[in-house]
């Protein structure tokens, strides 16, 4: 078992990292008596006895959602919070959240405004939530128009990533949230990036200690971060390379053609292309990026033509953009990102044009 801290003051907690963490019923805290686990139909089977038997007789409620980012909305938010109030659960409870990124954020959201803000408790099942989700407190729900476009900064008290529950993952979403691990090294680590171009074959091939390095050093900037930058006024927003370009894929795709992770990455290709374009960086930093990211079994092209303007039409929703218009984080190099004006539409469309057109 590793641990690593999340460093904010009285609302600190802990990231617990290792192989059958998920039954380590200390792990959790002790306070709450009235538990509500919410997790999705397909990782109930698999998980929610090992995590029922962890919180021991404790006063615990279940609510199995449908898999799938679909079901991030305002729906699934209200019927977290009904099952609160019908089984009369009081401000000292606590949520668990078992699952990926959606069960996660929804779950996290509703403890936010359950009574103003209960515990809650994240036990990330995938690799995406283990390295980004389950980590900083950023809680939401997806509008039809735009992802997470509605919710609030919530830390957990814990987060429980074990390691073990990758090995349930199928293929494509283990490549999915490596797209996450990669962005790290992309923004602030170019040592990583590096170690990553040389172990991709074992975080694919599931090798337990590069899992479990990638996932501790992904979580170790991540807390950095979020330490010194909780709320994203500044440093923060790094974290979101790819995003403003991925979001828009996601929301024109109707958060069903592309995973998140698959997305992101096509928003860090996308991010990296329009850095070149700009003369920040040369062709051969987007080669090695665009390299990395295919050989963990990631998009760098949309499959088919995807309509430049309509991309842009959704960027201009992102929750980056501000009255002067939108930002975007960009890069001078492998291992340093920049947060800055999004450039001139010529600049972009033409990127969008090369980079998301049939081949």
């Amino acid at each position: 078992m590793e641990t690593i801290t999340v460093a904010l003051g009285d609302r600190s907690y802990p990231i617990h990292i290792g192989g059958g963490s998920i039954g380590e019923g200390a792990l959790y805290g002790a306070r709450a008596k009235q538990l509500l686990v919410v997790t999705n139909d397909v990782v109930a089977p698999l998980y929610l006895d090992a995590v029922r038997g962890a919180l021991g007789p404790r006063d615990v409620e279940v609510l199995v959602l449908p898999d799938g980012e679909r079901e991030k909305t305002l729906a699934t938010f209200a019927r977290i919070l009904d099952r609160l109030v019908d089984a009369r659960f009081h401000r000292d409870c606590c949520l668990v959240a078992l699952g990926g990124g959606v069960v996660g954020d929804v779950t996290g959201f509703a403890a936010a405004s359950f009574q103003r803000g209960v515990d809650f408790v994240q036990v990330p099942t995938t690799l995406l939530a283990q390295v980004d989700s389950s980590v900083g407190g950023k809680t939401a729900v997806n509008h039809p128009r735009a992802k997470n476009m509605i919710g609030a900064f919530h830390q957990p008290i814990a987060v429980i990533a074990d390691t073990a529950t990758l090995r349930t993952l199928p293929p494509r979403e283990l490549a999915a949230g490596l797209a996450e691990v990669i962005k790290y090294g992309v923004i602030v680590d170019a040592e990583f990036f590096s170690w990553l171009e040389a172990n991709v074959a074992k975080l694919r091939a599931l090798d337990a200690q590069a899992l479990t390095y990638a996932i501790r050093r992904s979580c170790e900037i991540k807390a950095a971060i979020v330490a010194e930058d909780e709320r994203e006024h500044g440093r923060r927003a790094l974290l979101n390379l790819g995003h403003t370009f991925g979001h828009a894929l996601e929301s024109i795709g109707a958060y069903e053609r592309w995973l998140h992770g698959e997305a992101v990455s096509l928003g860090i290709m996308l991010a990296a292309r329009t850095s070149a374009a700009l003369g920040w960086i040369g062709d051969e930093d987007c080669e090695r990026i665009e390299a990395l990211l295919e050989r963990a079994g990631l998009p760098v092209t949309a499959g088919d033509t995807v309509d430049p303007d309509l991309v842009l039409e959704h960027m201009q929703i992102d929750k980056k953009a501000d009255k002067v218009g939108l930002k975007l984080i960009l890069l001078d190099g492998i291992g340093s990102a920049v947060v800055t004006r999004a450039p001139e539409r010529v600049v972009l469309r033409s990127v969008l044009g090369a980079r998301l057109a049939s081949p």
